[in-house]
């Protein structure tokens, strides 16, 4: 268990600490100096079953309340200290507040500088904390009078401590690894060493992580766990990591550790905002602040997402916008202060850490911002699943849960969902997945209505008209399942339903079979409308009507203005395309290597590329074409 402590300057939190545990939590000479802590300090005590009690002692200033906000986040436990001959001061206050918006609910008060007292003083000061603690996460709390002088009540407090840690336990061990750095020094002989609390996961020696948000790989080379060398360490536990193949000078306050399938740095955080009733006026859109999340810290602007303003002592949904990024997940919270970093405004769970930017506000939007205010992980993805007809990416979520891929595969084999391989994989609801088949239907069928002598419409086309925000490789699925369903029908790269065909007329059939060897004598570079009705001394309108016509019936392609291609051509030059962009390390076909590779001109292999671009087998970047859709059919 880590216990934080809380309080007002001077009101002997880093004494309790010490009498604890032995330990001055004081380690720089300036707090020595001072008499006061400045920085987070840290202290640790064996417990009789073997556990280690851990400390984190915060600064009571309020000039240090930024180093008070490192230390309080992922503690278990708050240990409010209030001094006797004061009674509640100002600090007290603030500190409560965070506590309370951290949602920190287990805690105890220790009243200390008893001996400096009377006991009705004692009683006075009890009864005015009991009020203070009144409608927070504390309310009820335990509280112990002790003296770090004469000693008395220090013995009870520890007792209960320990009483509390036992009834605690470990947290579970879920997730990835996540660590806040909240220290980095230099040991010598060993190297760069980061402490820290662990909010997630297990880490063990030899593991590589990742340092974020600078992405730096790293690999864990010891590990100290509640000040004990460990081979391992967890979730809860303070942990101190030697780390290879990083230096002191590229660690900060406020980095994260982290397994590298969460390095995901964002600069936007969609939270639920809740702000502090003692607000005397509302909090307004694009309100500067200054957000502390773990040990991280930044200025930022709060983006309200509903009815502006936010009320003192009202709730509501926001994007945060940071002005350098960091790695959160769902749940994580942060807490808000004005932009003089004077004063605690507000305090806010993270929603949704890798939010859009735009369509924020929109109902579908603020529908899956409510999916992932829920609590529990199959809760979040059985209404997230229920709101996004356009399907959930998975790894997505799971980055944003901070579930593992066993987590995952556990938790979507509980629900009832379709799953689906596209780049990443994509989960459907049954009925949307249903949906989304009928509609393709639909589309075909309005189709064969309107234009009766077209064949159909090639996947593309299908898709943009029915599902435009679905991934090409998912509606390529969706497709073949309806292939299979007898449902619809291709015909090279042409999809229409079962029964749907176009024949030409006896003449036009002639027609054709006398056309049709041209296209095939050079098929990469056949004759263009004019020259075909030359050779064959054909009218030049009646050629293009057929060829038109043919194109409808998925017999040619038309690849640029009155130049048709055979079906088996544009296969067989798609084929080509696939083969130069796997020959090549980023994939991309450049029109003088399909040139060659085809031998034809280049303005004909431009024409060529440029077709492939608009059905979406590749697409243009600067001067050349990658490949975007590989299993595009024609």
């Amino acid at each position: 268990m880590i216990i934080g402590t809380a309080g007002h300057i001077d009101h002997g939190k880093t004494a309790l600490v010490k009498a604890l545990t032995g330990v001055d939590a004081d380690r720089l000479a300036e707090e020595k100096a001072r008499g006061m802590t400045i920085d987070l300090g840290y202290a640790y005590t064996a417990l009789a079953n073997g556990e280690i009690l851990g400390f984190v002692d915060v600064p009571g200033h309020e000039k240090f309340v930024h180093n008070m906000l490192a230390g309080a986040t992922g503690i278990d436990f708050a240990l409010l200290v209030v001094a006797a001959d004061d009674g509640p001061m100002p600090q007290t206050l603030e500190h409560l507040q965070i506590l309370d918006l951290l949602g920190i609910r287990n805690g105890a008060v220790a009243l200390t500088k008893t001996d400096l007292v009377d006991p009705d003083r004692i009683a006075q000061v009890a009864g005015e904390i009991r009020t203070l603690l009144g409608g927070t996460g504390l309310a009820g709390c335990p509280l112990f009078p002790v003296s770090t002088v004469t000693g008395a009540g220090v013995a009870e407090l520890r007792v209960h401590l320990e009483t509390a840690a036992a009834s605690l336990g470990a947290r579970t061990i879920r997730g990835g690894f996540r660590l806040a750095v909240d220290r980095c020094f230099t040991v010598a002989g060993a190297g760069t060493v980061v402490t820290g609390t662990v909010f997630s996961g297990r880490v063990a020696m030899g593991d590589r992580l990742l340092l974020s948000p600078s992405g730096r790989p790293i690999r864990v080379r010891g590990i100290h766990a509640q000040n004990r060398a460990a081979e391992a360490g967890r979730a809860g536990q303070r942990c101190a990591l030697n780390l290879a193949d990083v230096e002191k000078r590229e660690v900060q306050r406020g980095d994260w550790v982290l397994a590298p399938e969460l390095h995901l740095p964002t600069p936007r955080l969609d939270v639920r905002l809740a702000l502090l009733a003692s607000e005397t006026r509302p909090l307004k859109h694009w309100t500067p602040v200054h957000v502390h999340l773990g040990a991280f810290h930044a200025t930022a602007r709060v983006a309200l997402l509903q009815d502006a303003p936010l009320e003192p002592g009202g709730s509501a949904l926001a994007q945060l916008v940071l002005d350098k990024p960091t790695c959160a997940v769902n749940g994580d919270r942060c807490i808000l202060r004005d932009a003089s970093a004077r004063r605690t405004l507000a305090g806010g769970r993270v929603l949704d850490a890798r939010p859009p930017t735009r369509g924020r506000r929109t109902v579908q939007r603020l529908e899956i911002l409510s999916a992932w205010e829920r609590t529990e992980s199959e809760a979040m993805l059985r209404t997230m699943l229920a709101v996004s007809p356009n399907g959930v990416d998975l790894q997505g979520f799971a980055a944003n849960a901070n579930l593992t891929s066993g987590e995952l595969d556990d938790l979507c084999r509980n629900l009832e969902l379709r799953r689906v391989a596209g780049t990443k994989p994509i989960a459907f609801a049954p009925e949307h997945w249903g949906r989304l088949k009928r509609a393709v239907i639909e589309t075909l069928g309005k189709e064969h209505e309107d234009v009766p002598d077209s064949l159909g419409l090639n996947a593309e086309q299908l898709r943009l008209r029915t599902a435009p925000r679905l991934e090409r490789t998912v509606f390529a699925q969706l497709l073949a399942e309806l292939l299979e369903e007898g449902l619809c029908a291709r015909e090279g790269s042409w999809w229409h339903l079962p029964g749907h065909e176009i024949t030409l007329s006896e003449k036009d059939e002639q027609l054709w079979r006398r056309i049709a060897p041209q296209l095939l004598e050079q098929p990469f570079q056949p004759p263009r409308v004019r020259d075909i009705a030359r050779a064959e001394s054909l009218d030049e309108t009646a050629v293009r009507r057929l060829l038109m016509q043919a194109a409808r019936m998925g017999r040619v392609y038309r690849v640029a203005h009155d130049h048709y291609f055979d079906r088996t051509a544009v296969a067989a030059l798609a084929d080509i395309v696939r083969e130069l962009a796997g020959a090549t390390s980023d994939g991309a076909v450049t029109a003088a290597a399909f040139r060659d590779r085809i031998g034809t001109g280049r303005k004909l292999a431009i024409h060529i590329l440029e077709y492939f671009d608009r059905v979406g087998l590749t697409r243009r970047l600067r001067d050349t074409h990658l490949l975007r859709n590989e299993g595009l059919q024609f």
